[in-house]
C-alpha cells in the first residue's frame, strides 16, 4: 500500500498546519485590548452644559401661551360635537 505513507504525510501536515493557524500569536498576545466603539458615548460621559439657556424664562412663557391658544382654537365647540370629533386611543 503505497498510498498509505502519503496519507499519513498529508494528515500529519494538516494538522501541524491548523495548530500554527490556530495557535495566538506572540504579538497579539503582547498588544493591548482595545474598547469597542459602538458608536454610544459611554454611560459616564456626560456632555458638557451649555453657557446659555436654549430658551430664556420669557420666551418659554410666550410659546406656552400660544400652544394654549392654538389648542384652545382646535378643540371643538360645545359638548355636542366633542364626542364625534375626537379619535378614540387604541
Amino acid at each position: 500500500m503505497p498510498n498509505d505513507g502519503r496519507f499519513t504525510a498529508l494528515a500529519a501536515s494538516a494538522i501541524l498546519l491548523s495548530i500554527v493557524s490556530l495557535a495566538p500569536r506572540d504579538a497579539r498576545a503582547e498588544e493591548p485590548g482595545r474598547p469597542k466603539t459602538t458608536g454610544y458615548p459611554a454611560v459616564e460621559d456626560v456632555p458638557p452644559r451649555p453657557e446659555k439657556p436654549a430658551m430664556t424664562a420669557d420666551e418659554q412663557l410666550k410659546l406656552k401661551k400660544e400652544l394654549s391658544a392654538t389648542r384652545d382654537r382646535q378643540a371643538p365647540k360645545g359638548k355636542a360635537g366633542a364626542g364625534a370629533g375626537q379619535r378614540v386611543k387604541p
